[in-house]
């Protein structure tokens, strides 16, 4: 997956800008540059970055979490034109490898991050108004059977750029297996892309999109989170969130003609793959439903 591309606290302060996960992109990095101090971008801990908050601006006023409620919804087919003008906006220009490879409008990618959700299981954060202000699109990955040859990814683009990192995506899942780390797992939750509107950023929506993806495990027995991470930032706030990392390759490392591919700019190093558990230490868990 990717999640908004924040940038870590300590290295940028003060600045904004955005994040990446493939998630089917992942990181759907894939793929951004938020300057924003990581803890006011998502919040994940529930509090201010300092011992005095700063109000974060809209075009109107400031907002806080007693001023601007908002409810955590399912994403609707109808909504698909909403999710895709808020990608443009706060995702996809910042992604790391989308930047590297000036990518630019890109219809290849905006269907490829829609694909998730015929699985229902991604999910906005709407405010009074009816906006969506945050999105975490997920996708569901069956475990293959032993005679199933996986389907490529790169293999039905047709844009040149696009289907540099969909190559990229495709050598990381023959290098890495996560149903070889999970022997007992019928089904796994994919995060592909985390994303909230900077307008709104620091009032714990990411965490709360989070929390309702984790409803949605508990309610269909699925025990593992998966997301891959293309950003160095994504990584981070999955790691606020509670993941941490199963697998991981250096950009460099890539070399399918024997150049590398992608050189992002400092600090996007590599990829990786952040995973959460839920009820494996619970005997009783209970049997995938889908």
């Amino acid at each position: 997956m990717e999640v908004q591309n924040m940038p870590d606290q300590s290295l940028m302060p003060n600045q904004r800008i955005m994040l990446d996960s493939r998630c089917g992109l992942n990181d759907l990095n894939p793929i951004a540059r938020l300057t924003q101090k990581m803890e006011d971008v998502l919040n994940v801990s529930g509090k201010a970055s300092s011992s005095t908050p700063t109000p974060i601006p809209t075009p109107s006023a400031a907002v806080d979490k007693d001023d601007c409620p908002c409810t955590i919804e399912l994403v609707q087919p109808e909504d698909a034109e909403a999710v895709i003008a808020m990608l443009k906006t706060f995702f996809f220009k910042d992604e790391p490898l989308n930047t590297f490879l000036d990518l630019g409008e890109c219809k290849e990618l905006e269907k490829y991050s829609l694909k998730p959700l015929t699985d229902n299981c991604s999910y906005k954060a709407v405010n009074k108004s009816g906006d969506i202000i945050g999105i975490f699109l997920n996708g569901l990955i069956r475990r293959p059977s032993p005679d199933e040859v996986p389907e490529k990814a790169a293999d039905s683009c047709d844009h040149p750029k696009f289907k540099k990192i969909l190559s990229l995506m495709d050598y990381v899942e023959e290098k890495f297996n996560i149903f070889d780390l999970y022997p007992n797992e019928e089904l796994i939750l994919d995060g592909k892309i985390l994303s909230v509107d900077t307008n709104y950023r620091g009032l714990g929506i990411a965490g709360r999109l989070t929390e309702r993806a984790y409803e949605y495990m508990r309610e269909n027995g699925i025990n593992v989170y998966h997301v891959l991470c293309s950003s160095h930032y994504s990584t981070r706030v999955m790691e606020k969130l509670g993941f941490h990392e199963v697998f991981s390759m250096q950009f460099s490392e890539y070399q399918p003609n024997g150049k590398v591919v992608f050189k992002p700019a400092h600090p996007h190093v590599g990829m990786r793959i952040m995973a959460k558990e839920l009820n494996l230490d619970d005997k009783q868990a209970t049997k995938t439903k889908l």
